[in-house]
């Protein structure tokens, strides 16, 4: 396994295999690696002829300071796990200065209003930081496929959006999401949940399926009320948001249709730790 940390590097590595007319599979990651990160691994070797991982905590999407410093940082355990996957996986760690040279700031983009649903509605310019690296990243790395996970659903939305207004030569697989044997979303954040707390996050996906069950019979609106319910009797976790949203527009649906796909949105607060899922309704 090779491990770059600086650009010019890793552009001139990627540059002689590209000329050999190897393919090359990418997943860009923010480290701390889980089994749903090594699905992702799995897929890219399974369809490229190379795999590159990127390690990267970016700054410029965290709207809280404290979540930036808490966020795990394990780069030793991460390329451990990795090469348990493949030796033959390059990964790409660097240091801020590499991706934002002059300043640490964020591009402003447009996503046609995909920005301004759910997790843009709570997390100030978080969009503006995730378009801006990954932008970067498929600048560096030049792949041909990229995976991402569904968990992070509007993100996968916008990163399909970014692709197409800035025509980057680069094909977005959405994977399905990677659960805990109780149901709860694989993340890097879990492993930071204390024991009451993880014991109770399961919930969130239950909730999920219940609410799922429900959406074939009753009304959005019904749904929500639900959930919220739910949540407002619920002794450790605190509910963000419960969003069912047209899975195109990601706009909150006023009145189902039959010919429109729909999509459950969650987010909530296990003490400090914010959880986020999804679940397809129809």
């Amino acid at each position: 396994m090779i491990v770059f940390t600086e650009r010019k590097e890793i552009e001139k590595h990627l540059q002689g295999l590209k000329d050999q007319q190897f393919s090359v599979g990418f997943v860009p990651t923010m480290g701390a690696l889980h089994q749903g990160h090594l699905s992702l691994v799995a897929e890219a070797l399974q369809q490229n002829d190379i795999a590159v991982v990127s390690i990267f905590v970016n700054p410029t999407q965290f709207d809280n300071a404290t979540d930036l410093k808490n966020y795990p940082r394990t780069l030793k355990r991460d390329t451990e796990l990795l090469a348990s996957v493949s030796n033959t996986i390059i990964v790409y760690a660097p240091e801020v200065a590499d991706i934002y040279e002059v300043e640490t700031k964020a591009e402003r983009f447009s996503f046609d209003g995909l920005e301004y649903e759910m997790e843009g509605r709570f997390r100030e310019g978080h969009f503006d930081g995730v378009g801006t690296i990954v932008k970067r990243l498929f600048e560096i790395v030049k792949p041909d496929n990229a995976y991402f996970g569904q968990k992070d659903f509007q993100q996968l939305a916008i990163i399909k959006k970014l692709v197409e207004k800035h025509q980057i030569p680069v094909t977005i697989h959405g994977c399905p999401i990677h659960r805990d044997s109780n149901g709860l979303a694989l993340s890097s954040r879990n492993e930071r949940l204390k024991p009451d707390y993880k014991k109770a996050a399961p919930f969130i996906y239950k909730t999920l399926e219940t609410a799922k069950k429900q959406f074939g019979t009753k009304s959005a609106k019904y749904v929500t009320e639900w959930v919220e319910n739910a949540f407002s009797n619920h002794d450790l976790l605190q509910l963000e948001y419960f969003i069912i949203a047209d899975e195109e527009t990601l706009k909150p649906v006023t009145r189902k249709s039959k010919t429109k796909t729909y999509r459950a949105f969650i987010a909530v607060y296990a003490d400090d730790i914010r959880l986020i899922d999804n679940i397809a309704l129809n």
